[in-house]
């Protein structure tokens, strides 16, 4: 699917299974918002956050980003702009190409099951009901190329990475991104660490119609802004909503 991105500087992710702020006016200041995470995540606890942050900002693009297919249901599809799918160029083969096809293999052969719970039994009906159901997720998934560059991050165990790249070889990922795999975002993730602009600028090189996230340790504005100097789309910043949300307004662009 295609999304329109004009305007987008500051993203916010949001992990189902920590607190969100008292105060979700917070989200007032960011562009974007992207819900997922791995710990402690389910079905249950992503609905739940998607339909509350849904409530308190009805006009916010929201996402969600799961990292396995138990997280999503007819009910999370329905409750987004977009399904995210992220692919880890520098993990192992479960998190590039064995987790999609798993994924849309289960879709396809039980659509009425993953998709349509709750259905009656009626023939062609559920079946109809299924097919609707597989359209629409295939209507709002999203492609994220991912690297990511903290090794000792719990995105980097997860998704089987045991080498960061180099910028030339972020540059080399941004490249097959743009002119070969098609995704649309492409996402430079230090998870917890300030990585600085340096994988950035290697990867916006070659850049021209894919977007370009980086997230990681951002914690104030001047951050923000070296990042989008370095030719970042926008930032995406996580931790510090959960942890500290005056910190979290100063990573907010001007």
């Amino acid at each position: 699917m295609s999304i329109d991105w004009n305007g987008v500087t500051h993203v916010t992710k949001v992990d189902p299974a920590e607190e969100l702020p008292s105060d979700l006016a917070l989200l007032d200041r960011t562009d974007l918002v992207i819900v997922g995470g791995s710990d402690d995540v389910t079905e249950e606890n992503t609905l739940a956050v998607l339909e509350r942050l849904r409530s308190a900002h009805p006009e916010l693009p929201l996402f969600q980003e799961p990292y396995s297919a138990s997280h999503v249901s007819s009910a999370t599809v329905e409750a987004v702009d977009a399904l995210s799918v992220p692919a880890v160029y520098n993990g192992d083969r479960d998190n590039f190409v064995s987790k999609h096809v798993e994924f849309f293999t289960e879709i396809a052969r039980k659509p009425d099951e993953a998709f349509g719970a709750g259905l009656p039994v009626v023939g062609e009906y559920v079946r109809s009901k299924g097919r609707e159901a597989v359209a629409d997720l295939a209507e709002k998934v999203l492609g994220e190329a991912y690297v990511v560059q903290n090794l000792d991050s719990e995105a980097a165990a997860e998704s089987g990475v045991d080498a960061a790249y180099t910028p030339e070889q972020v540059a080399g990922a941004a490249l097959a991104t743009e002119s070969f795999y098609g995704f649309e975002v492409f996402y430079v993730e230090y998870s917890g660490t300030y990585g600085g602009p340096e994988d950035v600028e290697a990867a916006a090189t070659h850049l021209d119609d894919t977007v370009l996230l980086y997230g990681g340790g951002i914690r104030t504005q001047e951050q923000t802004e070296e990042i989008l100097d370095a030719g970042a789309d926008a930032v995406v910043v996580g931790d510090v909503f959960h942890e500290d949300p005056d910190a979290y307004l100063r990573t907010v662009p001007e």
